[in-house]
């Protein structure tokens, strides 16, 4: 009798999660067919418009893979030291991630991304053109969709890097390829990783030299916590004026030259000192108000680990939530990108060296990074969150800003090297 109830429980829960799945693949399916539907009816009196709608459902099917592998980095470590539930991350990912990208990720691309392939070898024919360009999206994207299966956490701009390569070689041959960008990406595939675990390890070291490794860990924890929080508002401000507030900085400046005996020049976008400024204006306030609250709440704190990572909750939640926005509005551009460039070839009949994103495409890349975390991202947040080692919010924060110097431009990340290297420096020395 209970091997018959057994049986029956195993058959129940097997019903529960096939009828799960099929309900993920029809939320998935429904928007790619609306977003080929969108694109073939918005489109009807262009030539080749049957070519743009299927390029922008493979865009659609790319952007929910992004989504489902790829933001698991940034709410992961969050989700594994229990800083916040699933739930709540993939709310707060999903809005930041789409904000990110419909705010920070609408400026001019390059349609091949970082000069991989040389696009004169296609002689201005913009029909070979499309198919590498839907080639390139369609691999990366089953790829994705495979590496998300097996629960490996993988790059989606290598992945697109790859397929863009591959596409160019078999369209016009080896030469198309620029093997100097290939050698320098394929350089990243060893020195990104290296490089964000020593920054994460660096991290770890110096929060345990400084507050876990001392007697009065809560006395510790006034004096420093309010300083790495400090100076990971100034690292992720930094980066949010550079990137996020490039497309209205006009608007901005001319804003404040409304205001009396203010005057600045109106420029383009914001400099990397204008932000650096902001970053610590932002970076003072932070430390003043959190160094007063914790002046006033860690008197009820025991004197334990455990109490002190509590300290980290908050932080670890915006930190989340920044990633998500930074993700966003970079990683947008490896499945509308090639999108885009389909876009501009079949609508001007050829090919250009960069293309404007129209809002319709910026959409499909938004919407669809968000519906892939929501429906596909919880497997690859558990993965990256407590499968790979175990976290506590200590840990997850290291992790944390390790991770923002990995997604920055040049000359951003060689400031938050530089930052990170000082900080390092000045809590090894203080404590040794």
């Amino acid at each position: 009798m209970m091997e018959i109830q057994t049986i029956s429980k195993l058959e129940k829960e097997a019903l529960k999660e096939s009828s799960t799945d099929f309900a993920r693949l029809g939320f998935a399916l429904f928007f790619m067919i609306a977003v080929l539907t969108y694109t073939f009816l918005s489109n009807g009196g262009i030539s080749n418009n049957m070519f743009l709608a299927v390029a922008a459902l493979i865009g659609a099917y790319m952007a929910m893979n992004i989504g489902a592998n790829d933001v698991a980095n940034n709410v992961g470590p969050a989700v594994g030291s229990k800083a916040m539930t699933m739930t709540t991350a993939i709310i707060i990912a999903a809005i930041f991630e789409g904000a990110g990208a419909l705010i920070a990720g609408g400026e001019v691309v390059k349609t091949i991304k970082k000069g991989i392939i040389d696009i004169s070898a296609f002689g201005g024919n913009p029909d070979p053109f499309i198919w590498a360009m839907m080639a390139a999206l369609l691999a990366a994207a089953l790829w994705l969709n495979f590496a998300t299966m097996m629960k490996a956490p993988v790059s989606t701009t290598h992945s697109i890097v790859g397929g863009v390569m591959g596409a160019g070689i078999a369209a016009a041959g080896f030469s198309i390829v620029d093997w100097g960008t290939m050698l320098k990406i394929a350089a990243s595939w060893v020195i990104s990783p290296v490089l964000g675990g020593v920054i994460a390890a660096g991290f770890l070291l110096a929060i345990k030299k400084s507050i876990v490794f001392k007697e009065d860990k809560v006395e510790a924890a006034k004096k420093y916590v309010p300083i790495f929080v400090a100076i990971m508002s100034l690292a992720f401000v930094t980066y949010l004026t550079l990137k996020g507030l490039k497309k209205i900085w006009p608007h901005i400046l001319e804003t404040i030259n409304m205001l009396p005996l203010v005057s600045f020049e109106i420029v383009k976008k914001p400099s990397l000192l204008t932000a650096l400024i902001l970053g610590t204006f932002v970076a003072i306030i932070v430390y003043v108000l959190l160094g007063k609250k914790l002046q006033n709440s860690t008197t009820e704190l025991e004197n334990t680990k455990d109490a002190v990572n509590t300290l980290f909750t908050v932080p670890l939640i915006f930190a989340a939530a920044l990633l998500s926005f930074a993700h966003g509005a970079n990683d947008v551009a490896n499945a509308i990108g090639p999108l885009a460039a389909i876009n501009d070839a079949v609508i001007n009949g050829g090919i250009s060296s960069k293309a404007e994103i129209p809002l319709w495409v910026m959409g499909v890349g938004a919407l669809g990074i968000a519906l892939g975390l929501g429906l596909y991202g919880p497997k690859l947040i558990r993965t990256v969150g407590s499968e790979i080692t175990e976290l506590d919010q200590i840990r997850a924060f290291s992790i944390a800003m390790a991770a923002l110097s990995q997604l920055s431009s040049l000359h951003n990340l060689v400031f938050q090297l530089v930052l990170h290297i000082l900080l390092l420096v000045v809590f090894l020395v203080l404590d040794f």
